[in-house]
């Protein structure tokens, strides 16, 4: 198996330590991968190798809380801004000055905050799995049915014990994936089931739910959102409605009988479609 972390760097933002993935020639253009829940850099273990041998700089942080990054515990500091803060930090420490991002579940999440918030130092978007935020609110009830386990981890200790009691019975279930047991090694530590649920804590508190749609300026990079059939927790729809939120250039593409872990599920097809997509936004 490819080794991510074997060459790695750490990144201070703002007193917390990211540990950086870092593969690929240093003159190759930018690559910024960011996983979701409750994943690490490993999330990206068939992208790296195939995206750096074809040229590009690859970068693949732990997002605070995950991985080998450093997990602070006050909720307030996993809010969106700290999250972009982060990614905008590892492009800035690395020299980059521009990158491709490319983002699953809550990196995805990110990475469309990037598309606002980055400016000239994000080129292009890949979004995996979430679609725009006013997409997930334009794709109506079935998928706040599909979102049910958004108010359920708001719940502290209550959250923690449902998915790790009798030897973490219903995240095995909850989850169906092979990559399991990874996470659940990473979330055995102190304090670290806590941290990864506070991203959901910190950004999708109750009250959110009875907030008023938000307006939202158009994202004026090219944008591709890939989505697959087999997702139980997001509709189709949440990742189409999204083009309408995307200015400058949006694409999307279906993968067929795959689940919600797509870069793990489907490394094949989504390296293809990556390879073409970055390949067309040089």
């Amino acid at each position: 198996m490819f080794d991510v972390y074997g060459s790695a760097r750490t990144v201070n933002s703002g007193g917390v330590e990211l540990t950086v993935a870092d593969h690929g020639p240093e003159d190759g253009e930018a690559v910024l991968l960011i996983h979701g829940f409750p994943d690490s850099a490993r999330l990206w273990r068939n992208q790296i190798p195939v995206l750096a041998e074809a040229g590009y700089r690859v970068l693949a942080p732990d997002m605070r809380g995950f991985g080998r990054s450093d997990a602070p515990e006050n909720v307030a500091e996993y809010d969106m801004p700290f999250l972009v803060a982060d990614m905008l930090t590892v492009i800035e420490r690395f020299g980059l000055g521009q990158a491709h991002v490319v983002g699953h579940d809550w990196g995805a999440a990110v990475a469309w905050s990037l598309g606002y918030l980055g400016g000239d130092m994000v080129r292009s978007l890949t979004t995996i799995s979430v679609g725009h935020p006013g997409g997930f609110l334009a794709a109506g009830l079935q998928q706040r049915q599909k979102s049910w386990y958004l108010l359920l981890f708001q719940f502290e200790e209550v959250a923690e014990r449902w998915l790790s009691d009798d030897d973490w019975h219903w995240l095995r279930r909850w989850t169906g994936s092979d990559e399991v047991e990874t996470w659940i090694s990473d979330l055995s530590r102190p304090g670290r089931l806590t941290a990864s649920l506070n991203l959901y804590r910190a950004n999708l508190p109750p009250k959110s739910i009875l907030a008023k749609p938000r307006k939202y300026p158009p994202v004026r990079i090219p944008v591709m959102g890939v989505w697959s059939t087999g997702d139980v927790a997001l509709t189709e729809k949440q990742m189409r409605a999204s083009g309408e939120f995307v200015s400058g250039g949006w694409r999307y593409e279906q993968i067929e009988d795959v689940g919600h872990w797509i870069p793990l599920d489907a490394p094949d097809r989504l390296n293809a479609l990556l390879l073409d997509w970055l390949g067309s936004h040089v």
